[in-house]
């Protein structure tokens, strides 16, 4: 066996990317090398350990038992790299670099990128990368800095704070409601025609929010865009749910039963352990947070917070629910 003194860096950073990726061309895919060079330095790092570190399965690679105590040691060399680097250097107090902020589509394409400019502002040395993502990020496994999510992911070395709630409730565009009328209750929206999700490609199970308001919606356009959605609702498709701040006094939707019709989400912010007192990645967690507690848009009140009074179609009134008219006017939110 060779001597520890051997090891190299390289062939722990191809390590790591075979571990998350579970494959030589995933590996070679996240870390821009060919498959080639990921067998090689792969087949270097164990001989230099004289150990197995991966199975070879039909899918891919699973790690071996030392594989997975190697992928904690791993990880440690690559948090230690990781906090040299974004060490401060300048002397001059200023925060620059780059942080990579994924979220969901939403609320990056219709609330946070047009509000960035005041983090430039206040940080010009500052690069954002804002990524969308319809599934889970790991920062834990180092695919973004940050990641703003509609629930608290799972992971070790997370830390995850709750930052505010949204409502979402039922838009329609005054076209739609001209043909179809407006529903006078939840009962009344078996007759309607919504837009949502496309099922079978939701890879996370919390934007599944129209399930909430009521059962086996009828359907007549799906996306795995909620930007394409709501251009459907626009164009009078039909009836959507949408988080509060999809929807401003620019849009051309009216609520419909937002009294009734609702659900709630949470919004978390996450950051590894290793990065959260980082002076970049602590300024742009502290530019998102300052932002979200101050719009009351994602202040969701106890009221709001209870799920709605009768959420399925078909299901027989209980006492708590309002007797209300129904509400379909010119929105005015923020």
């Amino acid at each position: 066996m060779q001597t520890f003194d051997l090891l190299d860096w390289n062939d722990i950073k191809v390590f790591l990317g075979a571990a998350r990726g579970g494959s030589l061309a995933a590996a070679a895919k996240r870390l821009k090398v060919d498959q080639s060079t990921v067998s090689r330095r792969l087949a270097n790092l164990e001989s230099v350990l004289g150990l197995a570190l991966f199975e070879r399965v039909p899918s891919g690679l699973r790690l071996s038992d030392m594989g997975q105590r190697m992928l904690q040691h791993a990880e440690q060399v690559e948090s230690a790299v990781i906090s040299l680097r974004h060490e401060d250097h300048s002397g001059d107090g200023r925060i620059g670099g780059r942080v990579r902020l994924a979220t969901m589509e939403g609320i990056a394409s219709l609330y946070l990128a047009e509000r960035l400019s005041s983090l430039r502002d206040r940080h010009p040395d500052l690069m954002i990368d804002l990524v969308t993502s319809a599934q889970t990020v790991y920062v834990n496994r180092r695919e973004a800095d940050l990641f703003l999510s509609f629930f608290k992911p799972p992971g070790r070395g997370l830390v995850s704070e709750q930052i505010g709630a949204f409502r979402l409730g039922l838009y329609a565009a005054p076209s739609y409601l001209a043909r179809h009328g407006c529903p006078v209750d939840l009962w009344a929206l078996k007759e309607h025609r919504f837009v949502s999700y496309v099922e079978d490609l939701i890879q996370v199970d919390c934007v599944r929010w129209l399930d909430d308001v009521l059962d086996e919606p009828r359907t007549v356009f799906r996306s795995t865009s909620m930007i394409a959605q709501k251009s459907a609702a626009l164009g009078g498709l039909g009836l959507v749910l949408l988080p509060s701040f999809a929807v401003t006094a620019r849009d051309d939707l009216v609520p419909v039963l937002h009294e009734s019709a609702f659900t709630t989400r949470e919004l978390w912010l996450n950051v590894h352990a290793d990065l959260q007192f980082v002076p970049r990645i602590r300024a742009v967690m502290a530019f998102l947070k300052s932002t979200i507690t101050a719009d009351a848009q994602f202040r969701v009140s106890a009221d709001d917070a209870a799920p709605p009074a009768v959420r399925h179609i078909g299901e027989q009134p209980r006492k708590r629910v309002p007797s209300v008219q129904p509400r379909c006017e010119t929105v005015h939110s923020a």
